[in-house]
């Protein structure tokens, strides 16, 4: 059965998938709207540190304050939900105890917070779908195993480029083409020092927080999402940082293939982005030895090849996020969880960082995030992006230098570096 029959089967009956979510920034308020429209499920428990973003979310629906409980009792919030009222609530980590909840998305983008809310969600044997990339590309391995233990999905998001790039990935690998290259694209050319003062006036026309578009600007969320592809299907960053080409959707084809064949690639099975008119969208680039079928995708107006371009035009985050909880919850499926760790982001400075300094988060003042092989990273020593936020450097640190052992603790007490030790205690690198 589709997965649209199977939520109108469940809106007839009156077994809506109940969805908890946290973080109700633009990307978490916009999943609130489309699961209010959708048949079978709907968004019914919503936690922020400012509760006035998801009552400003509900009330644009409509829905009056009498239907809705702020709380951070979770009895009370059972009863609420029993009641079929919303419930608003401060702590993210009650939506993890409440039996009403079918699943969770986890919206924040905060390293640790995506820890907590992930592994105490997995704990109670609840479905958990991360919008937050940047915990999934740090533990993500060690919560995928956790939760295929306790039977339950992680999964990261549809929408989110990693998402349907590996849907992509899936449809070209299920028909035996070889995926030369995964890539997405990228709107604009990094700027590796971009901080929340310089992304302001932009963040303010577009109505987003300067901290997030910063992480856009710096490159750390690109790097972010071609670790997820890599670390999902195997395919590895060719270079440190990827190779970020200017190209126009015609001419992927021919640069994102190996050198030997006139491209930039020194290997075969690469994740990369491209600047410039590619955005928003997301390509694969694959061939095939079979010369039977290299006649029919000419035929089918896909070039003369031996390399051809599967092209998406778009991606539309938190609006198709909808699509993995439904099919966490009806089928039991992610659409994208790390396999292993083939690519880790290493941390760089932004700025001189001196001894005794407390570091901020990402998209904030003081680093920004490179990818690279898990086996370079390693050998550089170097510290895993998400869990530098609120760790300490150890000894002065010029501006693009590396954040290393040697150079900089992480916060030991946090949940995102215990999961990480265990993670590494794998050993499945």
């Amino acid at each position: 059965m589709q997965l649209f029959e199977h939520l109108k089967k469940r809106e007839a009956e009156g077994k809506a998938i109940r969805v908890g979510l946290v973080g109700c920034g633009q990307e978490g308020s916009g999943f609130v709207h489309v699961t209010h429209q959708m048949a079978g499920m709907e968004t019914v428990a919503i936690a922020d540190i400012d509760v006035s973003r998801p009552l400003k979310t509900l009330h644009d629906l409509g829905i009056p304050d009498s239907a809705i409980l702020v709380t951070n009792a979770v009895n009370a919030a059972e009863d609420a939900l029993r009641q079929g009222h919303y419930v608003v609530t401060e702590d993210a980590l009650l939506l993890t105890r409440l039996e009403s909840l079918d699943a969770l998305v986890e919206a924040t983008g905060v390293t640790e917070v995506g820890a907590q809310v992930a592994w105490h969600s997995i704990l109670h044997k609840k479905h958990m779908v991360m919008l937050n990339v940047e915990t999934d590309v740090t533990v993500g391995l060690i919560l995928s195993r956790l939760a295929t233990q306790v039977g339950c999905v992680y999964t990261a998001s549809t929408g989110d480029e990693p998402g349907v790039c590996k849907q992509m990935y899936d449809f070209a690998s299920t028909l035996g083409f070889e995926v030369v290259c995964l890539g997405k694209g990228k709107n604009n050319v990094i700027d590796y020092y971009a901080n929340p003062d310089s992304a302001r006036a932009e963040a303010v026309g577009k109505n987003m927080n300067p901290k997030m578009l910063a992480a856009f600007k710096d490159g750390t969320k690109t790097m972010v999402e071609l670790a997820a592809m890599a670390n999902a299907t195997g395919l590895v960053p060719d270079v440190p940082g990827a190779h970020g080409a200017r190209v126009d959707v015609a001419e992927l084809n021919k640069v994102f293939v190996p050198i030997e064949d006139g491209g930039i690639l020194s290997r075969r099975g690469c994740v990369d982005y491209s600047v410039g008119k590619v955005a928003p969208g997301i390509f694969a680039i694959v061939t095939s030895a079979d010369a039977h079928i290299r006649a029919d995708l000419k035929f089918y107006s896909m070039g003369d090849g031996p390399y051809y371009t599967l092209y998406r035009p778009f991606h539309l985050c938190s609006i198709e996020t909808p699509q993995a909880v439904a099919e966490a919850v009806i089928y039991g499926e992610s659409v994208l969880k790390p396999q292993r760790m083939v690519a880790e982001l290493v941390t760089v400075a932004k700025r001189d960082l001196k001894a005794g300094q407390k570091v901020d988060g990402i998209g904030g003042f003081d680093f920004f995030s490179r990818i690279y092989t898990a086996e370079e990273a390693k050998a550089l020593h170097s510290i895993p992006m998400g869990l530098t936020p609120g760790g300490s450097v150890l000894q002065d640190i010029g501006r693009d230098e590396l954040l290393t052992t040697a150079n900089f603790a992480p916060d030991t007490t946090s949940l995102v570096y215990k999961l990480r030790q265990m993670q590494d205690s794998l050993g499945e690198n």
